[in-house]
């Protein structure tokens, strides 16, 4: 298949943000401007990217506690996305949700989750709303391979199976469960084979090949707007970085680590951009550079922001919508 240099290029500078946005995010961490924890999705850009890049401003997504790059993606504006990070009220959830738990109605996002599994269901409710309203969205749910050993991710498959839901259902499997390795925890090869239980159909993709990503999600998010009901897609990755920032990784070597960096999806979409002549070394610094330039403005905004107010603690966490005057 044939595409058009432009779209090539947007590929490759969504990635280069989500790297870049990550390695200041990781440094920010450690110099102990950020609270809370950081996880990183370092080395998986191709799989938020591939996706995100057939869907449209009012499709939903629920993301995992790694979901900056799902953010990013999507859309979202990384000075809101660094000032949540430093918990301040600028941020998309004015401070209270942090890395974790960043969520943006307005271009579809309906939350990172620090819960393992718990964006699925979510993602199962908001498609059977799109049913009921009669609309063409549809919903990702992104989700990591521990996640795939819970009762809700059964749950939700089974669910949206049984009603024809339009929810892609999009595994990351970068081989870690926190420290526990895919091969010790997960009864299949593929987890993409667990979609036979539920009727659907189920793809495993090299998840680091934002072009092997893209089409296997073009596929199945046609299908879900079409009427067809669910799928189940799994793109195999590595996560570069530890389970957090700080995990001082006693589970791998550090050789493992560099025999999966030769495969890091940036690098390989950079060499074949080169090869066909679309990218070259002045474009390419140009890209990082902007990209640098585009996380420098979001800390500075963040590190200008004011924090919440301590009488705002309770703000936004609870909704009566039941009229009764208490």
């Amino acid at each position: 298949m044939e595409y058009s240099k432009d779209f090539l290029l947007n590929l490759y500078r969504t990635m280069v943000r989500i790297r870049t946005f990550e390695l200041r995010a990781e440094k920010l961490f450690l110099e102990g401007k950020l609270p809370g924890f950081i996880h990183l999705y370092i080395g998986e850009e191709a799989i938020a990217t591939g996706v995100m890049a057939n869907l449209r401003k009012d499709d939903y997504i629920t993301s995992t506690h790694r979901g900056h790059g799902h953010m990013i993606a999507k859309g979202g504006d990384t000075k809101r996305m660094m000032a949540e990070l430093y918990g301040k009220v600028t941020g998309y959830c004015k401070g209270k949700g942090g890395s974790m738990h960043i969520a943006s109605f307005d271009i579809g996002v309906l939350g990172a989750n620090g819960v393992v599994g718990g964006g699925l269901p979510i993602a199962v409710g908001a498609g059977l709303g799109i049913k009921i309203k009669k609309s063409d969205q549809v919903v990702v749910a992104f989700f990591g391979d521990g996640a795939s050993n819970t009762g809700a991710f059964h749950e939700s498959l089974n669910f949206a199976s049984i009603y024809k839901l339009p929810v892609v259902f999009v595994n990351e499997n970068n081989r870690f469960a926190s420290t526990a390795r895919v091969e010790e925890t997960t009864s299949v090869e593929n987890i993409s084979d667990r979609a036979v239980g539920y009727g659907i159909p189920g793809v495993t993709v090299d998840g680091n090949d934002v072009i092997a990503v893209y089409e296997a999600a073009k596929e199945a998010i046609r299908r879900a707007r079409e009427g067809g009901g669910p799928s189940l897609i799994e793109a195999k990755t590595y996560r570069l970085k530890g389970h957090f920032v700080g995990d001082p990784e006693l589970y791998r070597k550090k050789e493992e680590i560099e025999k999966f960096l030769s495969k890091e999806p940036i690098g390989r979409f950079e060499k074949k951009l080169f090869e066909m002549k679309i990218l070259n070394k002045n474009l390419r610094d140009s890209i990082w550079s902007e990209s640098e330039r585009e996380i420098d403005e979001a800390v500075k905004f963040a590190e200008e922001s004011p924090m919440p107010k301590p009488e705002d603690a309770l703000t936004d966490l609870f909704v009566d919508d039941t009229g009764y005057d208490y």
